[in-house]
């Protein structure tokens, strides 16, 4: 009978994916397609750049163009040189390696070319290379989806890899390179085994409930296997997004009267004059953002118009702009002239901005707020002589940089709450595909709960599964992966 059992286990990992079945995804099959070249390092002048090439005529190309022509051994670099292969003239003398298929990125038969970086060199080497028949042009991300063909990289590890390419900030780096480890993949992947084993009972029920020799509780097994992997999705679609804030960009939004600093703030985070700055009330009229590193996590920082009733059609357009920016940060940078607390504007601010964004986090809300007393400079002994109803504040001088560096450490906290800490805890999902699959999961596993036939419980398993294979294969349509490689630059 357990021999039927995991005969029935065998069948449901390798049956069909139903909501997104693989399909044709133009990527060559293993063992076929043309050979590919493209230079992979970046363009312009560098002391190295990198050309590879990948398919069957890869070894081709590779004696067509080195002298001595025999292939150098494996993975191991050798200094060759290069010529054309129509007009024997010397190209470059450069290092090249050998990556035998499958051992390779692609796991076909590939080749680098180690030349030196300038224009002239790369140029020659490439209408080299394009010369030798069975060789074209790598289209963008080709090299990487003919890896994901053959097998060599899971959905989730090509998305990692593109990532990893594109980061910019520390916190992005780490992010992506646990995903480019397979950390991602290996999670979904054990909700997957538990799936199949929930499956593989159920299926072990309606083929053999009328067997004494079956086991009890079949069923109740396979109902408890669904209830903790709903608990871990769960527990993933609750991060609030954190890890594509991770990958996109905390929005941060400075925010608070006018002639309070915010401009000041904004130009010292970002270390450059993005804002004008000067004492006349209302200077800045519309939105400005710039994309900044902030404590290692990448943040769109906005500075906005001071909040005030609006002198004019203008102002007030740029008053209602910021309070629609407001609405839509992550964090807010609330910040009050020190030494001018007692204004009527301030103590506006503090009652309409400060006091309720404090009071919705309590109770849930994501949006964060960090309050900061600007132009501590002016304070006579460092003391603005405050109530003790004002909420927790940061001291901070845009004109003498006193009070940055506790600062940029209240950032870092906040934004590792908003973004996640990418070092720590388990992987999180960096993309809407990720949320789409896990979400239609957790709704098919719904539906087996509620199933009141045994066969439509199994579909309802057989939906969930699908879902979950979809998430590290992207179920194969050429539309998902093409959305996923063209991220990518041609020699990648």
């Amino acid at each position: 009978m357990w021999r039927g059992l995991w005969t029935l286990v065998a069948r449901a990992a390798r049956g069909p994916c139903r909501p997104c079945t693989r399909q044709g995804s133009g990527t060559p099959a293993p063992g076929s397609g043309a050979t590919i070249f493209a230079l992979s390092s970046g363009q312009g002048r560098c002391g190295i750049a990198v050309i590879r090439t990948s398919g069957p005529a890869s070894g081709h190309a590779l004696r067509s163009l080195t002298v001595p022509q025999d292939l150098p051994p494996a993975r191991r670099a050798c200094l060759r040189l290069l010529t054309d292969p129509r007009s024997g003239e010397p190209l470059d003398r450069a290092l090249v390696l050998w990556f035998p298929g499958p051992q390779s990125f692609t796991g076909e038969d590939c080749a680098e070319f180690h030349v030196h970086g300038g224009p002239a060199v790369v140029s020659g080497v490439l209408q080299a290379l394009g010369r030798v028949p069975g060789l074209r042009p790598a289209e963008a991300g080709e090299f990487t989806r003919r890896a994901f063909a053959h097998g060599k990289l899971s959905l989730t590890e090509v998305e990692g890899l593109a990532d990893l390419i594109h980061a910019e900030t520390e916190a992005q780096r780490r992010q992506a390179l646990r995903q480019l480890d397979g950390e991602l993949g290996h999670l979904c992947r054990g909700w997957l085994e538990t799936l199949t084993k929930a499956l593989a009972h159920v299926e072990a029920y309606i083929d053999f409930g009328e067997d004494d020799n079956l086991e009890d509780g079949v069923l109740e097994r396979a109902d408890s296997q669904v209830q903790e992997l709903e608990v871990a999705l769960n527990a993933h679609l609750g991060d609030a997004r954190r890890g594509q804030r991770l990958r996109s960009g905390a929005h941060v939004v400075v925010a608070g009267p006018p002639n309070a600093g915010k401009s000041s703030l904004v130009n010292l985070l970002s270390r450059k004059p993005v804002s004008i700055v000067s004492p006349e009330p209302g200077t800045t009229r519309d939105v400005l953002e710039t994309p900044v590193d902030l404590a290692g996590f990448p943040v769109l920082l906005s500075d906005t118009a001071g909040l005030r009733e609006g002198e004019g059609p203008v102002e007030q357009e740029g008053v209602r702009r910021a309070h629609e920016r407001l609405e839509q940060a992550d964090l807010i940078l609330a910040v009050l002239d020190a030494s001018d607390l007692a204004s009527p504007s301030s103590y506006n601010f503090l009652d309409t901005i400060v006091t309720p964004t404090i009071a919705q986090n309590h109770n849930g809300n994501s949006q964060r707020l960090l309050l900061v007393l600007n132009k501590s400079d002016l304070l006579l002994n460092g003391d603005p002589g405050l109530s003790p109803e004002l909420p927790p504040y940061l001291l901070l001088s845009c004109l003498t940089g006193e009070g940055l560096d506790g600062l940029l450490e209240a950032l870092r906290k906040e934004l590792t709450a908003v973004c996640g800490d990418p070092s720590a805890g388990p992987p999180l999902l960096t993309r809407a595909r990720h949320q789409h699959h896990l979400q239609g999961c957790l709704e098919a596993l719904g539906h087996y709960k509620q199933a009141k036939d045994v066969a439509l419980a199994a579909e309802a398993l057989r939906i969930a599964r699908g879902h979950l294979a979809c998430f590290t294969s992207g179920g194969g349509t050429e539309e998902i992966l093409d959305i996923i490689f063209r991220d990518f630059c041609v020699g990648k």
